[in-house]
């Protein structure tokens, strides 16, 4: 058995027959039909159902595709492992974030790793919290940020800081330059513009006026944290977005609130008991340090 028939029984599976497969492989399609014939015949069983219109991953087949992935993915994991360089002279690390921390985060981590590291490439990724956990597992991702839900036993969370979110408004609200603490009354009686609710902050975002029995007059919802900030840096109505976005750079300000502010953990992820290279192994140095006030 060859790699070459892992990566063939991985293309037909995932492209749902053996036409697609061979396309995407540049093959021929009788080369690729033999190449899993000689798999099967190996293993002696049948890894395809071919009988109907589809092709489809018999119980087997479905079992051994499982194990194939696992088994693809270590060996990349031990290729970056055989090219890594100790004192970081070289690298490549592939970061992502949510993109709520990728507001505010992104910018002087790079700043900092790159002044540490000038010689490591990044690789930087904004994505939601599933497409974090699948490029773990799937080893096309090192590490990230997020928070501390990770539901994927394979990947680890390692605590970094406690995020704290607060209601901000821009210039153009009345309440800018208040120095008032906001009652949940008086908070009940603002406009707000929100985060779509796929996002986790926004999860946050809700339970905490369930908490405080608000009623939010929602306005507006946005499905991009960029947009949002526009938003409210253009219009009377406020949001609930993580404090440290609030900035004079963004003219927004953290107006104070009586009683519980809503909070979450944020960690640091990365694939259990994988190689982890130099390059990340110092980013979650750096992390341990900084400091996101």
């Amino acid at each position: 058995m060859l790699l070459r028939h892992l990566r063939y029984l991985l293309a037909v599976a995932d492209n749902g027959g053996f036409t697609r497969a061979a396309e995407a492989l540049h093959v021929s399609q009788p080369t690729l039909s033999q190449q899993i014939r000689q798999l099967e015949e190996t293993l002696g069983v049948i890894l395809f159902d071919r009988t109907s219109r589809t092709v489809r991953p018999t119980d087997a087949g479905l079992a051994y595709i499982e194990c194939a992935r696992r088994v693809l993915v270590e060996l990349e994991a031990g290729k970056r492992a055989l090219h890594d360089v100790k004192d970081l002279s070289r690298g490549t690390l592939r970061l992502a974030m949510t993109p709520t921390f990728m507001a505010y985060l992104v910018g002087p981590l790079v700043r900092d790793y790159v002044a540490r590291y000038p010689n490591i490439h990044l690789e930087i990724f904004e994505l939601s919290m599933d497409d974090i956990e699948a490029g773990l597992a799937d080893d096309s991702l090192d590490i990230a940020i997020a928070f501390d839900q990770a539901r994927n036993a394979d990947i680890e969370s390692i605590p970094v800081f406690t995020e704290t979110l607060g209601l901000m408004v821009g210039r153009s609200h009345p309440l800018y330059e208040s120095q008032d603490v906001l009652t949940a009354q008086q908070v009940g009686q603002l406009q707000f513009a929100l985060l779509t609710p796929n996002y986790i902050t926004r999860t946050a975002i809700d339970e905490y006026f369930a908490k405080a029995r608000i009623t939010p007059k929602v306005m507006i919802e946005v499905n991009s944290v960029n947009t949002l900030l526009e938003v409210i840096g253009h219009t009377d109505m406020a949001t609930i977005l993580p404090q440290p976005i609030a900035s004079g750079e963004r003219a927004l300000r953290n107006i104070a609130l009586q009683g519980d502010v809503p909070s979450r953990g944020a960690a640091l992820l990365r694939r259990r008991n994988n190689y982890h290279s130099a390059a990340s192994l110092a980013f979650l140095d750096l992390m341990a340090g900084f400091d996101v006030s």
